[in-house]
C-alpha cells in the first residue's frame, strides 16, 4: 500500500484560503496619493485625493464589485451616511475595479448622488492600498480608510461584510474633530 501523499496539497490549500490574502495598510501609515477616473451623480471628473485632503479627512472605501449585492448595501448605507461625514468635513470616495461607465450609472442609482465612486481598472489605487482580493487579485476586498488631513491613516476596517464599515469609519471621522 502505498502512503496517501494526496492530502498535502490539499492541506497547503485550506491554510492558503485560511490566511489573509493582503496585509492592509496600518493607522500611521502614509496613504499612497492618487488621480482617477470618477463619477458623481453620474458626471465624470477626476478625483484627487491630495484635492481632497485639502479639504477636510477622507473616507477611502474599496469594494469588489458595483451592482453586486454587498456592494449596493454598503454603497446604500455610505450614501445614507454622507450627510454627516460632510458636516464633519470628510469626503467619501468608494473605489472597485469597474469601468467608469458602470461607475456613473452606480453614482446615480446605489450611491444616490451623495458621494463619488473612483474606476481603477488597473487596479494600480487597489495595490497601493494592499486591498487587492484573495482570489480575484485585480478586484479590491472590502476595505476602508479614514485619512487625516497630513496623508495619514488613522482607521483601517478590513472585513467583506458591508456591515460596520460606515459606523466604524463614522466614529474615526468624529474622533478627528474632537
Amino acid at each position: 500500500m502505498q502512503p496517501c501523499h494526496s492530502f498535502a496539497p490539499l492541506a497547503l490549500a485550506i491554510a492558503l484560503a485560511a490566511s489573509p490574502a493582503h496585509a492592509v495598510l496600518e493607522p500611521g501609515d502614509a496613504a499612497p496619493d492618487f488621480t482617477a477616473p470618477a463619477a458623481l451623480g453620474g458626471e465624470p471628473f477626476t478625483f484627487s485625493l491630495a484635492d481632497a485632503l485639502a479639504k477636510g479627512p477622507v473616507v477611502l472605501y474599496f469594494y469588489p464589485k458595483a451592482f453586486t449585492s454587498g456592494c449596493t448595501i454598503e454603497a446604500k448605507a455610505f450614501a445614507d451616511a454622507t450627510p454627516r461625514f460632510r458636516e464633519l468635513g470628510a469626503t467619501v470616495i468608494g473605489v472597485s475595479s469597474d469601468d467608469i461607465d458602470t461607475l456613473r450609472r452606480f453614482s446615480v442609482e446605489a450611491c444616490r448622488n451623495e458621494f463619488a465612486v473612483a474606476a481603477d481598472e488597473e487596479s494600480k489605487v487597489i495595490r497601493a492600498y494592499d486591498a487587492a482580493g484573495t482570489f480575484f487579485r485585480n478586484m479590491a476586498s472590502r476595505v476602508s480608510y479614514v485619512i487625516d488631513t497630513s496623508g495619514r491613516i488613522v482607521y483601517t476596517h478590513d472585513s467583506m461584510s458591508p456591515e460596520g464599515h460606515i459606523t466604524h469609519t463614522l466614529e474615526a471621522v468624529e474622533k478627528l474633530r474632537r
